[in-house]
């Protein structure tokens, strides 16, 4: 802990790097909440939670390659900027659902909100090696995925107290006054270049590519980069299960354990306290593993993960299903800040945002895949049963870990990648 208070008082740029991050985003778990439970009372029914979430996963996929070209050649800064002004106007439009509720509105505000949300996200995690220095990053990264996890929990559950006290409408105002101060903390950044535009000299990219080109290189350096195509897939295979998640969560509380908003916003706040736990072990970790001891680790916490997804969905009670999703999102935490910190530490700046963006669209996309099924299926099967499934999807990331590393596809990207030389064993910040 007090290597994150040690940055944040040092580091400036960090600073309102992360204020930005830490109020919007519980401003969006408000929003989330709210939306969701909104969406029971104008549907009523499971497969309309799940057109919310597609209506956010969607356009989510579509602006990925987008945002990741457009962050590999502008400023990143006046990227996320613009991407938070979009949102707060987008978000105070949610306030129309509280007197006109149709779904249909709903819908579009959602599609729209998320749409710009990769220009944010892939461009904070893309700029953030030129805030941080490299002692820093491994400490930034953490605290960065920490604070997310960290206001998932704050936010949701507040943001399911606030919906059933003060009304959904207070929810999306407070959304929206929370993107207002991100633009004004993104805006305070500076750089001693003038810009935070990526750098152009590495050798991995040594000329300008146009529009789909640009896209599909990023796409080619993954798949010679093995490790980095792992993390990517490891992802995915997380998000078959992950994305059934995004609607068994507002179902579990609402319906089976009939506690209302205030039952979906305590699993996701407790899902979040499990991340945030994995955030910070992942932090203690990341400086003492080897090379050989990350990937193992991942393998265990990919399994066990999925495991405890499962025993959740068959618990009898609240209290008791919260046991197992704080531990299933623990190991989630930790393998996070710990793939990021080998992707911070090993892909280049021209690359960066391409790659970040790539892998957020191969996760959203499977995401929308679950999540789509698991919302049909709530009108077949028991809720129950679905969450059972939805665990042992996840449980497969293992499987494909455990295969990957047996014929020997997680190796390091080269060592020129960075610019670096590369010796075994070392931790895994080390590039």
């Amino acid at each position: 802990m007090r290597s994150f208070v040690s940055i944040l008082k040092s580091n400036r740029n960090y600073r309102y790097l992360w204020t930005g991050q830490a109020v919007s985003e519980i401003g969006d778990h408000f929003n989330t909440i709210a939306v969701l439970s909104l969406s029971l009372r104008i549907t009523g029914s499971g497969f309309g939670v799940g057109m919310v979430m597609l209506s956010r996963i969607i356009p989510a996929i579509l602006a990925g390659p987008i945002a990741g070209i457009v962050l590999d050649r502008m400023d990143r800064r006046k990227v996320m900027l613009a991407s938070d002004l979009f949102r707060c106007a987008i978000a105070l439009a949610h306030i129309l659902l509280v007197v006109y509720p149709e779904a249909w509105l709903m819908y579009l505000l959602s599609a729209l909100l998320t749409f710009a949300s990769p220009f944010f996200t892939a461009g904070r995690s893309a700029i953030l090696p030129r805030v941080a220095s490299k002692e820093e990053l491994h400490t930034a990264n953490a605290l960065t995925q920490t604070t997310a996890w960290l206001t998932l929990s704050i936010g949701t559950m507040f943001g399911g107290i606030s919906a059933m006290q003060f009304g959904f409408g207070w929810a999306f105002a407070a959304n929206a006054v929370s993107f207002l101060i991100s633009a004004w903390a993104v805006w305070r950044m500076k750089s001693p270049d003038g810009h935070f535009r990526p750098g152009r000299g590495t050798r991995v990219l040594q000329h300008r590519f146009a529009g789909w080109s640009e896209f599909t290189e990023g796409l080619r350096y993954m798949r010679t980069r093995p490790l980095i195509l792992a993390i990517g897939m490891a992802g995915v295979g997380w998000a078959t299960g992950g994305g059934a998640a995004q609607i068994l969560f507002t179902l579990f509380g609402e319906v089976v354990f009939e506690r209302g908003p205030a039952g979906v916003g305590l699993i996701w706040s407790f899902a979040g306290i499990g991340l945030v736990m994995g955030g910070l072990t992942g932090h203690r970790l990341g400086n003492r593993l080897s090379f050989v001891g990350y990937k193992r680790l991942l393998g265990v916490t990919f399994l066990v993960h999925g495991l405890a997804y499962t025993v959740f969905a068959m618990m009898p009670t609240i209290w008791l299903s919260l046991i197992f999703i704080t531990m299933s999102r623990m190991c989630v935490g930790l393998n996070n800040v710990l793939n990021r910190t080998i992707l911070l530490t090993h892909v280049p700046d021209a690359f960066r945002g391409r790659v970040f963006t790539t892998i957020d669209t191969m996760l959203q996309a499977t995401m929308m895949i679950s999540l789509g099924i698991a919302a049909w299926a709530t009108g077949v099967f028991p809720v129950r049963t679905i969450g059972i499934v939805a665990g042992i999807l996840s449980s497969t990331t293992a499987i494909y870990w455990a295969w990957a590393e047996a014929t020997g596809k997680l190796v390091r990207p080269p060592a020129n990648d960075m610019g670096e030389d590369i010796e075994e064993p070392e931790p895994v910040t080390s590039a």
